[in-house]
């Protein structure tokens, strides 16, 4: 499988990589898709964000080194890509809770976090209900946040966003902009190549902006369409997982350059019936 391959090779990159510097973006290159998707589909399929992975790896073999030469800290420090010594021992006893200096001891129990291995397996024992669909180009109106390409911070800073939104009253006026499809408020992620991107609370309307909000176009598009049905954030967020690890690597489609969308109709969110939908930008895998 060759999605499947792409990501393995991405894990020979982060290998041959562990004393340099390591480029998401190239990791991005090699996995056939922008910074942003990769790190969120690591996160999703591994269960561990995508620096905590590599910091587990260089953590491990420090130790290995620590216990079978005579590496001192500070070169080890320099060697995995610490600006320090502090901030070595900070990660060295975040992952094997004792600083670097104790771990020569006869007797001391390490963690040791192997390689990883992508394997798939599909379940298929709940199904998923979706559609394929091309959409021209529209227009979505609201405020927004700028983000850098930073999966682990932005599942925090997205759902605080949406809260301070609410609180500010914004909510209401951009709720009643909306006059287009896809009904409903949406979260627009332009999460396309790039270091960072901007994260828009917006309605699809051809109303004029009103101040202090800002317009958007979504680019025209095929897009598979996912229902969600469940009280959120909880519901979309196991849903987004299960496209990355479930659908994504068997349905012949990969990601597009196009943002990520989620339609949200109006209703009681937090009730076991609530339903939304994940827009997911796709091409036909080559």
């Amino acid at each position: 499988m060759e999605w499947l391959e792409r990501l393995n090779q991405s894990i020979n990159y982060i290998e041959e990589h562990l004393t340099e510097e390591i480029n998401y973006d190239q990791l991005a290159k090699i996995a056939c898709c922008s910074t942003f998707h990769f790190q969120r589909m690591f996160s999703y399929i591994a269960s561990v964000p995508l620096s905590e992975y590599i910091r587990r790896r260089r953590m491990t073999l420090a130790a290995f080194e620590l216990q079978n030469s005579e590496a001192k800290v500070i070169d080890l420090a320099l060697k995995y890509g610490y600006e320090s010594p502090t901030s070595f021992n900070r990660a060295f006893q975040g992952v094997h809770g004792m600083p670097p200096s104790s771990a020569k001891a006869e007797g001391v129990q390490l963690k040791a976090y192997p390689r990883m291995t992508f394997l798939i397996s599909v379940k298929g024992d709940v199904e998923m209900n979706y559609r394929i669909e091309k959409k021209s180009a529209f227009r979505v109106v609201g405020v927004k946040e700028h983000m850098q390409v930073n999966v682990d911070e932005n599942f925090s800073r997205v759902p605080k966003f949406w809260a301070e939104t609410c609180q500010s009253g914004r909510f209401e006026a951009i709720c009643q902009l909306a006059n287009q499809k896809p009904c409903g408020v949406l979260g627009v992620c332009t999460c396309m190549n790039g270091k960072d991107f901007d994260y828009y609370i917006a309605s699809a309307t051809n109303k004029p902006v009103p101040e202090q909000m800002c317009e958007y176009e979504v680019p025209a598009a095929t897009w598979a369409i996912f229902e969600c049905i469940g009280p959120m954030p909880h519901a979309i967020q196991d849903l987004q997982k299960r496209i990355m690890t479930e659908w994504l690597p068997t349905s012949g489609y990969e990601y597009a350059d196009a943002p990520d969308i989620e339609v949200y109709p109006e209703g009681d969110t937090t009730s076991q019936n609530y339903k939304c939908e994940v827009w997911l930008p796709v091409i036909k895998r080559q």
